[in-house]
């Protein structure tokens, strides 16, 4: 089994603002397995606030590629810890074993896939900038706005205002104390907001267990793998499942069915890379209550044979010259 790894930046069409962070460009490293004229394709991103970069996951890969005679689930999970490069190893492998099988993913996984709905994302900006990129994303019928500790109820008016029809839940990126949930908590749920991912700082968060929220909670940055799953079961009501957090396709199938006898709601988020990052999501994102996928969306430009999004923010299956 041959593996190779390269390193792919994608600029953003503009600056995406989150809670401490400025995206410019997204830097992804893109995994190829491949032997006998078949290969499979994985891309990650990385978790940034771990440090992730993409010359730290090749690395990580790189030190490892003589280990991968007869690679399959269980040994890329031993090989590897949860993370951006076990994330494209793994979904490179889910890639492979389809083609060389003849198969799609569907097939093996015992599927029928549905078309998503996808969330787009608005970044942290000034309330009247926010509303008109609001009013500006008209297709989409399912909003996810970024917000920060500064004028956070301002914003969302604004864009309420701007979007009276949208589905909207907001992202805090931990950027909120407890005390600041609570008092925004009653405008949240007045402006009928569906969810709020990650109010409170990751490991500053136990305040929530036994806390009843009116408005559901998401755990993000508190739940990265399996090993985190049960300390964030008891805290929150929806967890956002990202690859590049728990390093793959196949932990990402498990931590649903984790979710599942828990009976905890599910989303499936994204790092903001290409179609070939979002591919894999899918698959996920056939459980998930909240989905969001639209990382393309705010790319200067995709990869071929990227992922259709449409009008309503729908999204069309991957095809087999994407992925799976």
């Amino acid at each position: 089994m041959k593996l190779t790894v390269d390193i792919v930046s994608f600029p953003l069409e503009k600056p995406f603002v989150i809670t401490g962070h400025v995206f410019e460009t997204t830097d992804t490293v893109r995994v190829t397995l491949s032997r006998d004229g078949v290969a499979g394709r994985g891309e990650a991103v990385g978790v940034y606030y771990l440090d992730e970069t993409a010359e730290s996951m090749a690395a990580q890969l790189e030190a490892v590629a003589g280990e991968l005679r007869e690679p399959d689930a269980a040994a890329i999970q031993a090989l590897l810890p949860p993370g951006g490069a076990r994330n494209a190893l793994d979904c490179a492998w889910w890639d492979y074993r389809a083609k060389a099988a003849g198969r799609s993913v569907w097939s093996l996984l015992d599927l029928s896939p549905k078309e998503l709905t996808t969330v787009y994302t608005l970044g942290i900006a000034e309330p009247d900038v926010t509303a008109e990129r609001a009013a500006a994303a008209h297709r989409f019928a399912h909003l996810k706005l970024k917000l920060d500790s500064d004028r956070p109820i301002e914003r969302i008016e604004a864009v309420r205002a701007a979007r009276r029809d949208a589905a909207l839940v907001i992202d805090v990126n931990q950027g909120w104390t407890f005390d600041e949930l609570r008092e925004y908590l009653p405008h949240c749920e007045r402006l009928g907001i569906a969810m709020i991912e990650q109010p409170l700082p990751r490991g500053g968060d136990e305040a929530l267990e036994g806390f009843r929220s009116p408005v559901p909670l998401g755990a993000d940055e508190s739940c990265l793998h399996l090993g985190e799953f049960d300390t964030a079961a008891r805290r929150y009501d929806v967890l956002n499942i990202k690859l590049d957090k728990c390093g793959g396709l196949t932990e990402g199938l498990a931590l649903v069915a984790a979710a599942q006898r828990a009976g905890m709601a599910l989303m499936v988020g994204n790092m903001t890379g290409t179609s070939l990052s979002m591919a894999p999501s899918y698959v996920v994102g056939q459980h998930c209550r909240f989905v969001d996928i639209d990382g393309p969306l705010l790319l200067a430009g995709d990869i071929e044979h990227g992922l259709a999004y449409r009008d309503g923010g729908k999204v069309g299956l991957p095809t087999p010259a994407l992925w799976g």
